[in-house]
């Protein structure tokens, strides 16, 4: 009887590995769900530009804080030299 239920238990095992595994069906589709950091190629780069773009959060990656901080200091200088460029 302790046979059995062994048996049993390894079948039971086997089943839900071939469940989980799929049954070797193909992955499902890989898609990109980033968000897209859109900056102009075909003109240089504004104070908006930079106060547009976003990047996406990562394991392990930068602080966004710390990326959002440099990212409003280079949009403001760039607000400066236009401001310098105008005059």
């Amino acid at each position: 009887m302790m046979w059995f239920f062994a048996i049993l238990v390894v079948l039971l095992l086997g089943a839900i590995a071939v469940v989980a595994a799929g049954k070797g069906a193909p992955l499902a589709e890989e898609y990109d769900d980033r968000p897209d950091a859109l900056v102009p190629a075909d003109r240089p780069l504004t104070s908006e530009d930079l106060r547009r773009v976003r990047f996406s959060i990562a394991f392990r990656g930068y602080r966004m804080s710390e990326v959002d901080a440099l990212l409003a200091r280079l949009a403001e200088e760039q607000d400066g030299r236009g401001a310098r460029h105008t005059e």
